[in-house]
Parts: C-alpha cells; sequence; structure tokens
C-alpha cells in the first residue's frame, strides 16, 4: 500500500480481455483506470465489491439488475455488492473505477 502511485508506477495487466490500470489501493478500497476498446463486454456477474464509476471517455450500456442505462463522459455510477450487473462498450473510452473493498484479481 503506497499513499502516492504515480501515473508510470500504476500496475498495469488485462483482465478478461480489458486493459486495467491499477492505481491507489488501500486497506478499503483500490482505485482503478479501465481502457476500454469497442467489443469489451463484461457479461452479467456479481461481486461482494461495492462498485463506484465515474466515464472519462467513451460509451456503454450499463446494466444493473433489469435495468439498462447509457454512460457517457461525466456520469458516475454506484452498484452494491452482490447486485448482478453487465457492461458494453460502444465507444471506446476510460472508466475509473472504485472498489470497496479491493479486488485482489484486479492486483
Amino acid at each position: 500500500m503506497k499513499p502516492v502511485v504515480k501515473k508510470a508506477e500504476s500496475k498495469k495487466k488485462v483482465f478478461k480481455g480489458v486493459s486495467l490500470d491499477s492505481l491507489a489501493v488501500g486497506e478499503k478500497s483500490q482505485v482503478t483506470k479501465m481502457n476500454y476498446v469497442v467489443g469489451n463486454y463484461a457479461s452479467p456477474h456479481q461481486h461482494p465489491h461495492e462498485q463506484c464509476g465515474y466515464v472519462i471517455s467513451g460509451r456503454y450500456t450499463l446494466t444493473v439488475g433489469e435495468a439498462a442505462y447509457e454512460l457517457t463522459a461525466g456520469d458516475t455510477y454506484a452498484i452494491p455488492g452482490g447486485m448482478l450487473h453487465s457492461f458494453r462498450v460502444l465507444e471506446a473510452g476510460e472508466v475509473v473505477d472504485v472498489f470497496t473493498p479491493p479486488r485482489e484479481d484486479y492486483l
């Protein structure tokens, strides 16, 4: 755990075909930048982590439960832990996600 992570020090990873940068990781939360390309798709899934996000760029469809939302730059979202959700990339871009607790599979 580092109090500051400089851009050059971010940990890069590919998880299920999606390029991501693991940024700040604390005891109880984690910040990750997702680098999406058209065609990336997270099929319906759930995890115990609360997930909040901020769309930097691109266009996406986020489905939470039965409701679908189109997201573009400046939009935000919050998904409770254990909630079924999916994410489809319509236009390439970047999204910052915060997970509580940290996702070990992203480290």
